[in-house]
């Protein structure tokens, strides 16, 4: 009898994909019109599923490869996370980001794969430094307490041999223009990229190879010999399968009770006018992570036609395993992140914001993805545990390669003898969840 597995959702996102909305207007993909037959199909077209395609358009040359996004491309989480591609310990779950020696030394081994990948995507599509800037991260302490992490971080990081500089508060104004820091901690791996460019001219770059199929969502799938999924005004038939959907993986029955689906929000200012400019000084491009996992991340980006530059602040974390939010959580969000503004930025208490929106994470309780083949010939690219830029090309490159090649030692690494931990029941999940972060932000303090 023939497996047939009906999606139970599709994505849904609230506030506008900030990063998309401020370039031109997108070139346009079609919709899957009729039936067709592919040797892969991609479902999903962010920094997974646009990885997994190009790398498939490497290994198996001549095949045809059909990639299928929800929406429009750049409309989904894609265009709406911070733009950090980070090489060292990123463990959101962590007091300090980082883990276990041994265990951190192999995520920075695979991190900055993940990184050449992309670099080698931007030089492809002919990004400049506004889409793709490799200039490193800052870590910035406002409070004492966000200054011990950095110390703590700083010796992980002498312990496992990685270049980094200390930066004084001096330093961290001359860079943002702003006396909000006391400690600044660079590391020179990370790239700060714009993220929504950034899929839409890998895409542009691989559509020769690739067909692209917009606002085509996959409503059922019948797994086989030869794997049919059903839009909602075609099909395609094809052997091999890459569901490159991050939380949605759990839309198509895979990984069960086992996924956390985390919100986090962000706010971006109007193009900021030149005499605003002069008021605030400073760098033109930079960003800055928070000492604290749960501090406010915030940006200068100057816009991609050069006309000015915006600013954003991104904090604050809610647990909906809906995969859903409304105008009400983003609402809440918005009172923090006008006062994050208004503490850095006071003299900028006149500059609105623009955009407001929320934006999807998927964790796994043990920080592992879900990610291998999940039945004959169907490969699960999800659950990038909150660094989707860099887990998301990870684990899309991998699974490519997984698709063509087998097993290999880099996906050993990559995937653990671990698979992620069945989580709490229902409602003490979400109460517990979200108490524990709403400590956790009352305890970074300032950080906020």
């Amino acid at each position: 009898m023939t497996k047939i597995i009906n999606v139970k959702r599709l994505p849904k996102d609230s506030g506008p994909a900030a990063w998309n909305e401020i370039l031109s207007p997108a070139q346009d993909y079609p919709e899957l019109d009729g039936d067709i037959e592919a040797d892969w199909v991609v479902v999903g077209g962010g920094f997974a599923g646009i990885a997994a395609a190009r790398r498939l358009s490497q290994l198996v040359d001549g095949a045809r490869i059909v990639l299928l996004e929800a929406r429009r491309l750049a409309e989904g989480p894609s265009g709406r996370n911070s733009g950090f591609m980070i090489d060292l310990p990123h463990e959101l779950n962590s007091q300090t980001y980082a883990g276990s020696p041994e265990e951190d030394h192999t995520q920075i081994h695979l991190n900055r794969l993940a990184i050449d990948f992309a670099r080698q995507t931007a030089e492809a599509a002919g990004m400049s430094r506004a889409v793709f800037n490799p200039c490193g991260k800052v870590t910035g302490a406002a409070s004492e307490r966000g200054e011990q992490h950095i110390l703590s971080y700083s010796r992980h990081l002498q312990a496992l041999g990685e270049e980094f500089r200390l930066m004084s508060a001096a330093e961290m104004k001359a860079l943002t223009g702003i006396d909000y820091y006391r400690k600044g901690l660079f590391t020179p791996g990370a790239v700060l990229i714009q993220p929504a460019a950034f899929i839409r001219m890998a895409a542009a770059e691989i559509s020769s190879r690739v067909s692209i199929c917009e606002n085509s969502p996959v409503l059922s799938m019948d797994p086989g010999a030869q794997h049919l999924l059903h839009t909602p005004k075609g099909k395609v038939r094809a052997r091999n399968l890459i569901l490159a959907v991050n939380g949605h993986i759990q839309s198509f029955g895979y990984f069960p009770n086992q996924l956390l689906h985390v919100f986090t929000y962000a706010s971006m200012t109007r193009s900021l006018a030149p005499q605003e400019l002069a008021r605030l000084g400073g760098a033109t491009d930079w960003g800055i992570l928070p000492a604290d996992p749960m501090g406010t991340t915030v940006r200068r980006i100057s816009d991609y036609d050069g006309s000015g530059s915006r600013l954003t602040v991104r904090n604050h974390f809610t647990l909906n395993q809906s995969m859903e939010i409304g105008k009400k959580e983003i609402q809440q969000a918005a009172r923090l992140h006008d006062r994050a503004f208004a503490t850095r930025f006071p003299m900028l208490k006149d500059v609105p914001m623009e955009h407001r929106w929320g934006g999807r994470l998927c964790l796994s309780w043990n920080s592992v993805p879900a990610f291998g083949e999940v039945e004959e010939r169907v490969f699960s690219a999800a659950c990038q545990n909150g660094l989707g830029t860099v887990k998301g090309t990870l684990s899309g490159m991998l699974a490519a390669e997984l698709s063509v090649n087998g097993r290999s030692p880099l996906q050993d690494q990559f995937q653990s003898s671990y698979q992620p931990r069945r989580l709490p029941p229902e409602p003490f999940l979400s109460v517990g969840a979200n108490a524990v972060m709403r400590w956790k932000e009352w305890m970074a303090g300032i950080e906020i």
